[in-house]
């Protein structure tokens, strides 16, 4: 049985049903947010869990057979950074815990896309050193954290670690009004009969649909071996949001989305993770572009809030 801290959020919930597919029993814990998504109704058991309870956490293994752990369960900062950083670290050190305390077989943790801030490359790969950043965004100096904090903990025991650089993930259960990046927001737009904020056409870049990444995911945590320790985890080819403008006009007929030219910035292009290594270590390769996602995306709101 594999084990999905954060299981009921977008990331979580993608790999869950993933690991579904392929076969595998999954159990998911939830805190915040409650909610079983269709798409995992009676497919996966349900642990009510606060990660940062260490006692709760170690006494999953008297109710299950856990033999991986793919930790997603994560908090958006407050007003107070110590108090985040502070709730993150018990968390992941909870989770490493029960790793080795369970001699599980292999552990993944997310990191993010936002580790590689700084690079002036266009194409991200994961033997890129990462550089220092000014006053990062507290979630991505957290991530920068996270990679040595599991490599160093789960040396020696046993338990293969599997650091996940996940890429600007998008789909069904994403925040409509998400912060991060314009897309969802723009498509929510659109789909309430507004005229979405207009965006410039070849801005764009790394962009994944959540299903892939949840695959991706699922696909490292049950292959037979792994050569590396450091995965990124997206589609491995950027998007414009040109092409997002043309998928939601495809399929919504009289619709007509103004974009503005070029990029926001000038000529140039926006970066985008690599994902050769996860592709010849797992045989991965995205099933949605961009048009497939946006139908797809589409179809689900039909029917569900978010």
């Amino acid at each position: 049985m594999i084990l999905v801290t954060g299981g009921l959020g977008m990331i979580g919930a993608h790999t869950a049903r993933a690991l579904a597919d392929l076969g595998h029993e999954v159990v998911v814990t939830a805190h915040r947010r409650t909610e079983v998504p269709s798409f995992l109704a009676g497919r996966v058991t349900v642990e009510p869990l606060d990660v940062t309870d260490r006692d709760a956490f170690l006494a999953l293994a008297g109710r299950h057979d856990i033999s991986g752990i793919v930790h997603l369960a994560g908090s958006l900062p407050g007003e107070d950074p110590g108090c985040f950083f502070r709730t993150e670290t018990t968390g992941l050190l909870n989770a490493l815990d029960a790793a080795r305390t369970w001699g599980i077989r292999r552990f993944a943790v997310a990191s993010s896309i936002g580790v590689y801030a700084g690079r002036t490359e266009t194409r991200w790969h994961e033997e890129l050193a990462l550089p220092a950043a000014e006053l990062p965004h507290l979630i991505v100096a957290f991530k920068k954290a996270v990679e040595p904090l599991t490599t160093h903990s789960l040396r020696g025991s046993g338990v293969q670690p599997v650091v996940l650089r996940i890429g600007t993930i998008w789909g069904p259960l994403v925040d409509p009004e998400s912060p991060f990046f314009p897309i969802p927001s723009y498509i929510n737009a659109v789909l309430r009969g507004e005229e979405p904020r207009p965006l410039h056409a070849d801005d764009g870049g790394d962009r994944c649909y959540a299903p892939d990444a949840g695959r991706a995911i699922a696909l490292l945590m049950t292959a037979e071996a792994l050569r590396h320790d450091t995965y990124n985890v997206s589609s491995g080819r950027p998007a414009t949001n040109r092409e997002f403008a043309d998928a939601l006009q495809a399929i919504t007929p009289g619709l007509r989305l103004g974009l503005l030219p070029g990029r926001q910035d000038g000529a140039g292009d926006d970066p985008y993770l690599d994902t050769t290594r996860l592709s010849h270590d797992t045989g991965f390769a995205p099933a949605f572009d961009v048009a497939a996602a946006v139908a797809d995306y589409v179809a689900w709101r039909a029917d569900n809030p978010r």
